[in-house]
């Protein structure tokens, strides 16, 4: 099984808001390296908002705006990709422009490379393109390297009728189709995301990423979070 990770900025914070937080990069890592250890292929994308989110800002160019969150999105990768190698990974960074040394441009054939030699992926740098988001990202890796399956770790532990932290009768769906979150705004991921989604017939799972084992069970039947059919 091949699988693309979305992890937000903001959680690997943690507390801090904004940085990173080490202790749960590492319990993130060490749920990845039970999957890959079972034989799953993992290609995990990162937002870039506990750095910099481009869409809040009013006073510089839009363009320049998303291109400084897409730099976040690789000093994340760099980061999270280090933790993951000293717990014994193997891992490598993809980039849809050049960056150096510090990562390798991206291609389909690359990435199957590495994953054909158990190595986690990541793929930082979203599109590589402003107006895109790293939502639009993950979907748009996810259908270029044949993935099986999404899986976005959130700060709510899966889909709800209305946001949950603001109306207390918001109602968790256990399953619910892409077709109803684009019908109904539900903003799991942005339109974009959600009609390549739903163009590609690529399913997700949505789980909170505070849920001690909630990558893994994302994975196997232990399941808790909001299953979006494709």
């Amino acid at each position: 099984m091949r699988i693309l990770l979305k992890l937000s900025g903001e959680a690997l914070a943690g507390d801090k808001k904004t940085g990173f937080c080490e202790e749960m990069v590492r319990k993130v890592a060490n749920q990845v390296k039970e999957l890959v250890a079972d034989g799953t292929e993992v290609g995990i994308v990162i937002g870039g908002g506990n750095f910099w989110r481009g869409r809040t800002s009013e006073n510089i160019d839009r363009t320049k705006a998303d291109q400084i969150g897409m730099l976040a999105t690789v000093m994340n990768c760099i980061y999270v990709s280090e933790i993951f190698r000293s717990t014994g990974m193997k891992t490598n960074i993809l980039t849809p422009f050049e960056c150096g040394s510090f990562t390798k441009l991206f291609s389909k054939d690359r990435a199957n490379k590495y994953f054909s030699k158990g190595m986690v992926i990541f793929f930082a740098g979203g599109t590589g393109h402003p107006f895109f988001s790293t939502d639009t990202g993950v979907v748009l890796r996810a259908a270029e390297v044949d993935a099986d399956m999404i899986l976005l770790a959130k700060a709510v532990d899966g889909v709800y009728s209305d946001d949950p932290r603001k109306n207390p009768e918001a109602v968790k769906y256990a399953e619910i189709s892409i077709d109803e979150v684009i019908a109904k705004n539900l903003q799991v991921v942005d339109m974009a995301a959600s009609i390549l989604a739903k163009e590609n017939k690529l399913p997700m799972r949505v789980f909170g990423l505070g849920d001690p084992n909630g990558i893994v069970n994302a994975v196997k039947e232990d399941f808790k979070g909001t299953v979006i059919t494709a």
